[in-house]
C-alpha cells in the first residue's frame, strides 16, 4: 500500500489495541503503543533509503529483505526495545511487542495483495508475491480508517468498539475483494472474443472496484492490454516482445537484470540508431495514458557494448531528455 494508508493503518492498530485490558488501562503504554503501531506500519518501508544507491538496486531490492519472515520479528525487536528505552523498564513489553507486530505483519499482509508484490516468503523462495487483488491507493481502505480515526479523535466513539468493528468490515472487504478477483479472472476467457489457445489473463485492480486493467499473455510471449469495466473487456494495446542480439546483450547488464529479477511482465523493444541500438524494456502491468512508464533503457553502440542505461518510473519524453538522445 501508499505510505498514506499504512500510516492511518499504523493509527487504526492502535485504537483496535484498546481491546488489550493492559493497553486501555494505561495511558503511557497506550501512548507507547500508539507510537510502535506507526513506526511498525513503516519499518518495512525503510528500504527506500536504497534509493540513493540508485534505481536498480532500489528496484531490485525494494520490499524484498525488509518484507522477510525474519524481518517481521527484527522490525519488532528493535521498535519494542527502542520503546522500552524511551519508556523504562516497567512497560509490558510482551503486549507493546505483539502490537508492534501486528502493525509490522499487516503491512507485509495488505502489500501481498498489490500489483508490485513482496519477497515475503524469504528466506524459504526469493519469488515475488503479488496477487494483484487491491490497488496500492485503496479508497474503501483509507476512507474507512480515517472516519473511524475521526470517531476516536472526537470521542464520539469508544476505540474498543469503533476499531473491531472496522476491521471486521475489512476482513470482509479483503475476502470480497479476493473471491471476485479469482472468479472474473477464471471466467475472462468467456468474456473474450479473441481467445486463442494458450492465452493467459491476469487482472491488475485500478482505484475503482469494478475497473481491472487486463493483460493478455500469449502462448509466443507478446501481450495484449486492455480494460475490464461494464461486464466487457475492451482491448486498447499491444506489445510484441523484440528478439535480437542486442536484446540477448542487454540483459546481462546490471539494471537491466534488476528490473528482470522484479518483473515477469517485461517486454522488449529495439530501436536502430546510426550510433547503435536502445533497448527498452517496459512493464505492460503498468499502463497509463498510451504510455508504459516503469521501464528498464540501455543504450549499446554497434559492437554492443552498453554506454548509458536509465530503469525507474518516467515518461516517454522525459526519457529522451534523460538520455540526451540527440547527442548521439
Amino acid at each position: 500500500m501508499d505510505t498514506g494508508t499504512h500510516l492511518v493503518i499504523g493509527l487504526g492498530l492502535a485504537g483496535l489495541a484498546y481491546v488489550d485490558p493492559v493497553v486501555a488501562s494505561d495511558a503511557t503504554v497506550a501512548t507507547a503503543v500508539l507510537i510502535g503501531t506507526v513506526l511498525g506500519s513503516q519499518a518495512p518501508d525503510s528500504d527506500g533509503l536504497l534509493r540513493f544507491r540508485g534505481n536498480a538496486a532500489y528496484i531490485k531490492n525494494h520490499r524484498g529483505v525488509s518484507h522477510s519472515i525474519p524481518a517481521l520479528f527484527i522490525w519488532t525487536a528493535l521498535i519494542t526495545l527502542a520503546l522500552a528505552a524511551v519508556f523504562g523498564g516497567s512497560l509490558p513489553l510482551l503486549h507493546v511487542g505483539g502490537w508492534v507486530f501486528a502493525a509490522v505483519a499487516f503491512h507485509v499482509f495488505t502489500d501481498l495483495f498489490n500489483t508490485y508484490g513482496t519477497q515475503a516468503i524469504r528466506p524459504f523462495s526469493k519469488k515475488w508475491v503479488s496477487w494483484n487483488i487491491i490497488h496500492i491507493f485503496d479508497p474503501f481502505i483509507f476512507g474507512s480508517h480515517l472516519f473511524a480515526i475521526f470517531l476516536w479523535s472526537v470521542h464520539l466513539a469508544k476505540p474498543s468498539i469503533v476499531f473491531p468493528v472496522l476491521y471486521s468490515f475489512i476482513a470482509i472487504y479483503y475476502i470480497w475483494r479476493t473471491a471476485y478477483h479469482f472468479w472474473l479472472e477464471r471466467n475472462m476467457r468467456g468474456k473474450d472474443d479473441y481467445y486463442e489457445h494458450g492465452d493467459k489473463y491476469y487482472l491488475i485492480p485500478t482505484v475503482s472496484l469494478y475497473v481491472w486493467n487486463v493483460v493478455k499473455k500469449h502462448a509466443d510471449g507478446s501481450f495484449t492490454l486492455g480494460e475490464y469495466r461494464n461486464k466487457t473487456v475492451k482491448w486498447v494495446d499491444s506489445a510484441s516482445c523484440a528478439s535480437h542480439p542486442a536484446v540477448d546483450a542487454s540483459k546481462q547488464h546490471p539494471d537491466i537484470a534488476a528490473f528482470l529479477y522484479f518483473s515477469s511482465f517485461a517486454c522488449a523493444e529495439l530501436r536502430e540508431h546510426n550510433w547503435g541500438y536502445e533497448v527498452r524494456w517496459a512493464d505492460v502491468r503498468y499502463r497509463h495514458r498510451k504510455q508504459y512508464p516503469f521501464v528498464a533503457v540501455l543504450l549499446l553502440d554497434n559492437e554492443l557494448r552498453p554506454f548509458d542505461s536509465y530503469v525507474g518510473w518516467l515518461s516517454d519524453s522525459r526519457l529522451e531528455k534523460r538520455l540526451n538522445m540527440d547527442s548521439y
